[in-house]
């Protein structure tokens, strides 16, 4: 631990790693909350893994990954939710097709691209220790975009995660502000690329906003903690990955999953102490 402290001070890589880390936690700690509570994490996954055509075409093409990955994202996004909208019946099976056709495009893509400038594993699992700094502004730009949507519209998220039929005939657009959710997690999912790839994306997203929905009720707070998780979560895990020379994303990601794991079975463990104390 000391000696990733002491690398920390010296190398620019690592420091930028540390704050691409805390960037990605912010947009993952507030969408990340709207997508538990709405239960779209299946949505979520699938618009992370169609990402993937996008990313090859752009490589392909010679254009900006990541770049290619929003615009993969934010059409994924609009179709599953047009399709969640009018064609419920059949959405789960369109999000599987999208889930595989957007990996395979992009591996086609990628396959093709000639040189060796490309590496899947870097896309798929993320390397975080690459981040350049125009990534890093990026990302904050793109929190601040997500933070402002959140706080203007709090109000009609609120309605539509929670009772979307009450909202409807209360006058809000339902319609709109769904979808525009839906562009968000498109955009958070790009955030975190970077960070834990995208096969990991997902838990990263869901969990430290999971763990915190076991100690908060509030929308707000549950944000808050759901950020100051992440931070802490993806700081550990470049702390435990430096030594050993490990792989940052994946030591992210079981981090976050052995915290989740550990704060179910306290959580458990408090609610049947209370069940036992009322029943005396």
């Amino acid at each position: 631990m000391f000696e990733f402290y002491q690398a920390l001070g010296q190398h620019t890589f690592l420091q930028a790693a540390a704050m691409a880390a805390a960037l990605a936690s912010i947009g993952c700690g507030m969408i990340g909350t709207y997508v538990v509570v709405k239960r779209i994490a299946f949505i979520a996954g699938g618009i992370a893994h169609a990402v993937l055509g996008g990313m090859g075409a752009a490589v392909y093409y010679g254009l900006d990954p990541l770049s290619g990955a929003a615009a993969a994202a934010i059409v994924a996004a609009l179709i599953i939710g047009w399709v969640h909208l009018h064609w419920q019946a059949h959405e789960d099976t369109l999000i599987s097709a999208l889930w595989a056709i957007g990996m395979a495009i992009g591996i086609l893509y990628l396959a093709r691209t000639p040189g060796d400038q490309v590496d899947l594993m870097d896309y798929l699992f993320g390397n975080i220790l690459l981040v350049p700094t125009s990534s890093l502004y990026l990302m904050g730009v793109t929190d601040v975009l997500l933070l402002a949507l959140v706080w203007l519209y709090r109000y009609s998220f609120l309605a539509v995660v929670f009772d979307t039929e009450t909202a409807r005939l209360r006058g809000v657009p339902v319609t709109f502000f769904y979808l525009l959710l839906l562009v968000m997690i498109a955009l958070t999912v790009v955030l975190l690329i970077q960070v834990v790839g995208l096969i990991l994306v997902l838990a990263l997203l869901t969990l430290p906003a999971a763990i915190a929905g076991q100690y908060v009720h509030s929308l707000g707070r549950m944000m808050l903690l759901a950020t100051l998780l992440g931070m802490m979560i993806s700081h550990l895990g470049l702390v435990f990955s430096y030594t050993p020379d490990l792989p940052p994303g994946p030591v992210i990601v079981l981090i976050a999953a052995a915290l989740y794991i550990l704060s179910s079975l306290l959580s458990g463990y408090r609610m049947k102490g209370k069940l036992r104390r009322r029943s005396r």
